[in-house]
């Protein structure tokens, strides 16, 4: 199944992207992990991806996407994949559309995980992050094994500065600002799915799972 993992930051796209993977063995595509690996490789898109960022500047669409056609021609993406983070308005996914058309290939499914601000405010709250290798804990759901310490590396644990409440509240609404006609876009197109994600995470995996395990191809007409 090729699908687009959406909802707002706190919704659980990556912690469900990444069980869905190992579980169905298809790659979850984080679209700030392409990026720091084609800088770190040194290649011409990551050279020009770091021009732009090094300037304080958003990765153009084009670049963007063309980023995202290099990484889905990897042979671990032919059976599907999850994609994390891409798109992210309606011009990046009609561009990404007529790069999927191009390769002979489509979207099946466009995933929308749903969450209340009250929600997303309670669970990034309680996220601390390791100052030095960045493993993510929660002070509830996972919490270190040494209050303020990370069980990877040592590292000191901080709250960012974006996980505060208000700011919380801010990236929240922003998101549905910026993603509301990219939703009814994918809507409109037959291809969205709403799940939520304000309830115990076993639960929405589940639905999750469910509606992966039973792909046959049907849903967009795909051979």
């Amino acid at each position: 199944m090729n699908s687009v993992f959406l909802g707002p930051p706190g919704a659980g796209k990556g912690t469900q992207a990444s069980a869905l993977s190992a579980e169905f063995k298809i790659p979850h595509i984080s679209t700030g992990d392409i990026l720091r690996e084609e800088i770190k490789a040194g290649t011409e898109l990551g050279k020009l991806a770091r021009s732009y960022i090094d300037d304080g500047n958003l990765v153009p669409d084009r670049v963007a996407v063309d980023i995202i056609k290099n990484r889905l021609e990897k042979d671990d993406a032919k059976n599907g994949y999850i994609l994390d983070g891409f798109p992210r308005t309606v011009p990046q996914a009609e561009m990404f559309q007529k790069i999927l058309e191009d390769m002979g290939s489509r979207l099946d499914l466009v995933i929308y995980l749903e969450a209340s601000e009250e929600v997303l405010v309670e669970r990034l709250g309680g996220r601390r992050v390791c100052r030095d290798c960045g493993k993510i804990f929660h002070l509830v759901n996972m919490p270190p094994k040494t209050e303020g310490v990370c069980d990877l590396c040592g590292g000191e644990l901080e709250r960012r500065p974006d996980d505060q409440p208000e700011a919380i509240r801010h990236r929240f609404r922003v998101y549905q600002d910026k993603t509301s006609d990219l939703i009814n876009w994918y809507e409109r197109r037959g291809l969205l799915k709403r799940v939520p994600g304000d309830i115990p995470w076993e639960e929405t995996y589940e639905m999750l799972r469910e509606t992966f395990a039973g792909d046959d191809g049907s849903r967009t007409g795909r051979d």
